[in-house]
């Protein structure tokens, strides 16, 4: 088969519903001015690409129960990919991102425009400012493309609570992230700092990027408790995989196939798994340089290039390998627990497992 990204012309369809709404959202916005187009034309620049996982494991987690395929299933799907507009916003901001799918962040392109223009005030404060609130109105637009989609209501209803749960666990996931940065690790075995890592990218990515698009579209579809427990425990082991991947490319990604500098998680000093499983082999004077240059902004080529080597010649990488393999065969195996599942679906949420550990973006 197709790609299950474009099978039924998936991807250019969810990009359809994606535009329409936000054609929709400008004649809204209209009576405010058209200083609103600053924000409207940021979203919809950010709107404009992407793989659309989370859209498609909405999509194929509802055909998976039976469910047929239409616009309003397509449109309902879209709302996934509108939040998944409003956390990466919301999450550049945090991290002082510059740059976003090879183009710079939404705060900092507001912020360039702020200090283009010659604007009062401060750039950077001005910048986040816009960004937050294009990350607001994205959050907004996910709920309303999920309730007007068109989909039956008594369906919409039976995805509802986790739909609802979804966008409030995600809030507390990224402050988590947030406050593990601020805690450090310290004082924490290599066990304890692994835990808190891969805590951290469930609630902060694994559980929205898959396991709950997955079950929110099986859901109204009409899935029972026991084809959902399957579904859930192939959703949250291919999404952490997801994150591990995605943390492994935050370091040694090719920013043509990743649209971020190389090297920006270690600029950013993002804990996680690799990180953890480097430190645990790293002698102490090793470690001492590591800690020295581990989350500086400023780190050149040269000096990230360093890192690299440093972290590699651990195994740490292999190690993170390891465990990406390890919760990819979790995957097949609880989907091969789910016997129930419409076979053309079954096919797509199998090779979904190829696509979301993929080595190269």
């Amino acid at each position: 088969m197709a790609s299950p990204l474009d099978v039924d012309s998936l991807r250019s369809r969810v990009q359809a519903a994606i535009d329409t709404q936000l054609k929709s959202q400008q004649e809204v916005l209209a009576p405010v001015g058209p200083a609103t187009d600053i924000l409207m034309a940021a979203a919809t620049d950010l709107l404009s690409g992407g793989k659309r996982l989370r859209a498609a494991f909405f999509y194929w987690g509802y055909r998976a129960l039976g469910g047929v395929d239409s616009d309003e299933l397509v449109r309902a799907a879209a709302a996934m990919e509108m939040f998944q507009a409003a956390a990466l916003i919301h999450d550049d901001v945090m991290d002082d991102s510059d740059t976003r799918r090879g183009a710079p962040a939404v705060h900092r392109r507001i912020e360039v425009l702020h200090r283009d223009s010659g604007w009062q005030g401060d750039s950077a404060r001005f910048g986040a400012a816009g960004a937050v609130l294009t990350g607001d109105l994205c959050l907004t637009w996910t709920d309303e493309m999920y309730a007007t989609s068109g989909l039956p209501e008594p369906e919409l209803a039976r995805g509802r609570a986790l739909f609802d749960a979804m966008r409030t666990q995600l809030m507390g996931g990224q402050f988590l992230d947030v406050l593990e940065a601020a805690l450090g690790w310290e004082g924490s075995s290599t066990d304890e700092r692994v835990a808190r890592a891969r805590h951290v990218a469930r609630v902060k990515s694994a559980r929205y990027t898959v396991e709950q698009p997955l079950l929110i579209g099986a859901l109204c579809a009409g899935a029972d408790e026991a084809t959902a427990g399957h579904l859930s425990a192939y959703g949250l082991a291919l999404g952490e995989a997801f994150q591990l991947r995605d943390d492994l490319l935050g370091v040694y990604g090719d920013p043509q196939q990743t649209g971020k500098p190389a090297g920006d998680d270690l600029r950013e000093g993002k804990r996680t798994v690799l990180i953890a499983y480097a430190l645990d082999r790293l002698a102490a004077a090793q470690t001492e340089r590591f800690e020295s240059v581990f989350g500086r902004p400023d780190l050149d080529e040269a000096e990230v290039a360093t890192v690299r080597e440093t972290i590699s010649d651990t195994g740490a990488v292999e190690q993170v390998e390891d465990l990406i393999t390890a919760l990819a065969r979790s995957a097949q195996d609880a989907l091969a627990q789910a016997t129930s599942l419409e076979p053309a679906a079954r096919e797509a949420l199998e090779e979904l497992i190829g696509i979301s550990t993929a080595r190269s973006s």
